[in-house]
């Protein structure tokens, strides 16, 4: 791991250090990725107008596009602890480049809902960087380069609301958001081919540590097996209510029977999960793991909750927000678009302010005070409505957004901290809550108007503040990883 960077000597500029290079080469990947991930949100008054859709499908795709990330980022994440971020990154662009064109073409609602689903998976591209920027800078500066990465990263969803609506309008017609779509999927796959060529997992001499064991999350205590096995439960259970959305008994997409088959699977994969887990985690229950080698999964879960309600969030607006200015305020797709864009622009300050406060202030006092302030600004969100001047709309927008995504950074600037050779697992399952949170929050706004959607998310901040309070530890002297050879390397993690 390189040893060079510090706080004060982070200098983007130093294209001449080898982690600064990945770390730029990486947020390229995740900024492509969140671009491609959020193509439809700017879009959907056209899609809509274009295929003639409901506002109940229109909903539904939002809910779709965030679906499939919830397993996808579990498996993402053992696939990047098993071979490694470079060569993940480059398959999963690819892949999703491939799936965006093909939702281009799509020509009915049925078409879009598959493909929607199917293109959640290139949101999981959020662990593999969290890996490879792990690999490359040491723990005094890893929350400020993670949250560089994330937010120029997230910043993606932005660029797709400021750019797309006007490549659609410049090809013109009813097609105009086609090519803007297939666009977007064309640079994924160039990009994707192009990362595999330009970066490696780790620095010269260093060690990549993989798992022990594949399949499931290791745990070190009988205590925090059930308690994994617990918080396994809603990552089903949000794709249980999908199912349900999509049910006769609201939507009406799939029949009943169809509807109790995804219950099925639902409930067999759980159990295939929970099979897994026994298979690599059942010796704590035979011998007690040596201490230089435990962790505390309750550390897990407090950044699980918190994702959920930073991350959960953060999904949910994006990809409603564009939609709720046009109809509050009556505007274009463009004009709403671009002020909607506000939101994700945040990005490009808070997720590494957030880092870099939890870096220089402490884990846990930083995510406590950020997930209070997004509370406080969801809570000020529910009050917009049509009589609202716009300006100030926008702006308690832009500030609420600050906090979470600076809440972001904080968890992110945690999560290598807690077991190294666990990080993709431990990001794929954080990073999947968040999806969580989206489909939560996404289903409630199916049901109830936007500021109520707003008081909800609110609450849900409240409820990962006192999470953090309860389970969260400020990271004390080191971590333990056995090399290869057996030997023991300390990793400092202040």
């Amino acid at each position: 791991m390189s040893k060079e960077a510090t706080p004060s000597r982070l200098n983007l500029l130093a294209f001449g250090r080898p982690e600064i290079r990945v770390l730029h080469f990486t947020w390229i990947a995740f900024f492509i990725s969140f671009y491609v991930w959020f193509n439809h949100a700017p879009l959907l008054k056209m899609i809509q107008q274009s295929l003639g859709l409901s506002p109940q499908e229109v909903k539904t795709l939002l809910i779709l596009n965030v679906a499939l990330t919830i397993p996808a980022r579990i498996v993402i994440g053992m696939l990047v602890d098993r071979f490694g971020p470079r060569q993940v990154y480059s398959l999963l662009l690819m892949l999703g480049g491939a799936v965006s064109i093909a939702f281009a073409m799509a020509q009915d609602f049925v078409q879009l809902a598959i493909l929607r689903f199917l293109l959640g998976f290139i949101g999981a591209g959020f662990v593999i960087g969290i890996r490879m920027i792990s690999e490359w800078f040491p723990a005094r500066t890893v929350g400020l380069a993670e949250g560089i990465y994330g937010g120029w990263g997230n910043f993606g969803s932005a660029a797709a609301a400021m750019t797309l609506p006007s490549i659609a309008l410049l090809f013109g017609g009813d097609d105009g958001w086609r090519w803007a779509i297939a666009t977007s999927g064309l640079i994924a796959i160039l990009y994707g081919a192009t990362y595999f060529f330009i970066v490696s997992n780790t620095p010269k001499g260093s060690t990549y540590f993989k798992p022990k064991r594949t399949g499931a999350l290791e745990v070190t205590s009988p205590r925090d097996f059930w308690l994994l096995l617990l918080m396994k439960a809603p990552l089903v259970l949000a794709l249980g209510v999908l199912g349900w959305k999509l049910g006769p008994s609201n939507l009406g997409i799939l029949p009943r029977w169809a509807e109790w088959t995804v219950y099925l699977v639902l409930i067999g994969l759980y159990l295939w999960q929970a099979w897994h887990i026994w298979e690599i985690n059942r010796h704590v229950f035979r011998e007690e793991v040596p201490e230089l080698h435990r962790y505390d999964f309750r550390q897990v879960v407090a950044l699980d909750i918190a994702y959920f309600a930073t991350f959960g969030s953060e999904l949910a607006v994006v990809s409603m927000l564009p939609l709720f200015f046009a109809n509050t305020f009556d505007l274009s797709s463009v004009t709403a678009g671009l002020l909607a864009s506000g939101y994700a622009f945040m990005n490009l300050v808070a997720r590494p302010t957030g880092g870099l406060l939890s870096d220089r202030f402490g884990r846990r006092g930083t995510m406590m005070i950020l997930l209070g302030g997004l509370s406080l600004g969801y809570f000020g969100m529910s009050f917009i409505n049509s009589s609202t001047w716009l300006p100030l709309a926008v702006g308690l927008t832009m500030l609420c957004s600050f906090f979470v995504q600076s809440g972001e950074g904080a968890v992110f600037a945690m999560v290598p901290l807690i077991k190294r050779r666990l990080t993709g697992q431990i990001a794929g399952q954080v990073g999947a809550y968040g999806n969580v949170g989206a489909v939560t929050f996404l289903t409630v706004l199916s049901f109830v108007s936007p500021q109520t959607f707003f008081l909800v998310i609110g609450g849900a901040g409240v409820l990962a503040l006192i999470a953090t309070w309860f389970f969260l530890k400020e990271p004390e002297g080191h971590m333990a990883e056995v090399l290869p050879d057996g030997t023991v390397e300390l990793i400092d993690v202040k």
